[in-house]
């Protein structure tokens, strides 16, 4: 394992956690239009075809559809880096690098979050990443 996956994995957490944050905002949309359009509409009874149109819904939003492919495709190269790396390390730094992410880019993004809690969390995963990778 080289420098070369370190920054692959923390590369993958950090699309994840950005695409995590951009997804939950598509998914607001969404489910604003849908809301929308159930309201206007009649309601079906059976409730897997209501998952089914409302799943379908989703996908059809692009706030979410895009950041979603780009999602999927973080996951192809992260089994990619599985095949030169331990699991025991590239999954706890890609994880840790995802969850600070997700914090930031959301915070970003105008979640409501405590802003200095969120920093010190976000500085101690880079702290145990960093630990880790050494």
């Amino acid at each position: 394992m080289g420098i070369g996956d370190v920054e692959k994995m923390v590369a993958v957490g950090l699309i994840w956690g950005a695409t995590n944050a951009l997804m939950r905002r598509g998914a607001i949309i969404s489910e604003k239009q849908i809301h929308t359009q159930k309201s206007s509409s009649t309601k079906t009874k059976n409730p897997i075809f209501t998952i089914l149109i409302d799943w379908f819904s989703l996908l059809l939003v692009w706030q979410y559809s895009v950041p979603f492919l780009v999602n999927l495709s973080a996951s192809v190269t992260f089994f990619a880096i599985l095949n030169d790396t331990p699991i025991s390390l590239a999954v706890p730094v890609t994880n840790a690098t995802t969850f600070a992410a997700t914090a930031v880019f959301g915070m970003l993004l105008g979640e409501e979050t405590r802003v200095g809690l969120t920093l010190l969390g976000t500085f101690l995963i880079v702290l145990g990443v960093y630990i880790c990778v050494i």
